[in-house]
């Protein structure tokens, strides 16, 4: 049996075999097929939360999703994230004829197999994302949700044998890899924390043979921390939202109403040009970002009429609406959800699946509502200073 890409540990009389696999490569499922018969362990320890487990056992999850209910609890912008992420995995496992996953879809087998225990071990990825979120200013939030989309439209192939570096990435800082030598914060939630929690996990496996399968890049870090007792539920934790991003959400509304309020007295010509102004570059900012997703005219004129609105209270948004709007008129079908892990494979399929034009409605016009506030709250103030 080949020992490239394992690393055996003997810790408190128990062995862990580490495997490092890439997420994409036909030769780390066939070594985990082949480790696992070998060994006989009593666990198998997979890169998987409960929600991705689910996923790959379960390919028919997209058919239970309510789409109106990821709008109104706000999920629309994660839901995207995650399908581009798909996509991206999806595209570098069809260029060389393989499942995307197949190294944990295989670890899952063998462990069913050899009667050994099955042990998700990767902490729940919507922790992961929402501490990501948390270490990043408005600039990288920006730049992440960009670098993200912007892997859809990527249509580079990749040789063998960069698919092997690959083994030092996993899938989401492969997508992010130029990202986070831009901003090296990303690297501790996405890398270091899962380090911990995974070492834990994997520790605290039953029996005294433990085979734990792992994208490369955590397998470093799982050798140095799984020789110390982690804090689970402080790796759990939810970040604590910053008052800042809500006062000034509030106090930028505020100022704008205080300001064209004061011109409507000063001057009515001049506030009444600051409040068209406003409603403008809101609306047809927001309305661009439907009619680019390829919005019905209805969601298209509701993001330009609730933008303007929506822009004045941080609770709301016009891409909530507009998302909305489009699913009233064009309601996906079952057929919409059961192509839709196919369909993010092509940036053709991404706009033309009911599902994600919808994701792209809510997220395009929310982002060009936010590029109105900044050009239409400069316009409010020039006006104002014009009519001191």
């Amino acid at each position: 049996m080949s020992e490239e890409n394992i690393t055996r540990i003997h810790l408190d009389g128990k062995e862990y075999i580490l495997i490092g696999t890439a997420h994409v490569s036909k030769h780390s499922a066939e070594q985990v097929k082949e480790v696992i018969e070998a060994e006989q362990p009593d666990s198998v320890c997979v890169e998987l939360d409960e929600q991705r487990y689910k996923s790959i056992i379960d390919g028919s999850k997209w058919k239970e999703m309510d789409i109106i209910q990821v709008i109104k609890e706000k999920k629309a912008s994660l839901l995207l994230m995650n399908l581009a992420i798909s996509s991206f995995q999806n595209r570098m496992a069809d260029q060389f004829g393989i499942k995307a996953g197949q190294e944990m879809i295989q670890g899952i087998e063998s462990a069913k197999e050899t009667g050994a225990k099955l042990v998700l071990a990767d902490r729940n990825i919507q922790i992961t994302f929402a501490r990501i979120w948390g270490n990043l200013g408005l600039k990288g939030k920006s730049l992440l949700l960009s670098q993200v989309i912007a892997s859809i439209f990527s249509k580079d192939t990749i040789t063998e044998e960069e698919l092997e570096k690959m083994k030092n990435q996993d899938t989401i800082n492969a997508i992010l890899n130029e990202f986070t030598e831009s901003f090296p914060r990303l690297k501790k939630p996405l890398i270091d924390e899962r380090d911990q929690y995974l070492a834990q996990k994997i520790k605290d496996a039953p029996g005294k043979k433990i085979v734990a399968v792992l994208g490369a890049a955590h397998v470093p870090g799982i050798k140095e921390e799984i020789k110390r007792e982690q804090d689970m539920a402080k790796l759990t934790e939810r970040p604590p939202k910053s008052k800042i991003p809500k006062i000034i959400g509030w106090s930028i509304p505020f100022m704008i109403i205080a300001i064209i309020a004061y011109t409507f007295i000063a001057n009515p010509s001049a506030g009444f040009s600051q409040t068209l102004s406003w409603i403008l570059w809101h609306g047809s900012l927001s309305a661009l970002g439907a009619a680019v997703a390829l919005g019905h005219p209805l969601a298209i004129l509701t993001a330009f009429v609730a933008a303007p609105i929506t822009s004045l209270n941080p609770l709301l948004a016009s891409g909530w609406f507009a998302g909305l709007a489009q699913a009233y008129v064009r309601r996906p079908s079952v057929h919409d959800f059961e192509t839709l892990t196919d369909d993010v494979f092509t940036v053709k399929g991404f706009w033309r699946n009911k599902v994600t034009r919808i994701l792209l409605i809510v997220v395009l016009s929310n982002i060009g509502s936010s590029i109105g506030t900044f050009i239409g709250g400069a316009d409010v103030i020039r006006v104002f200073f014009e009519n001191l």
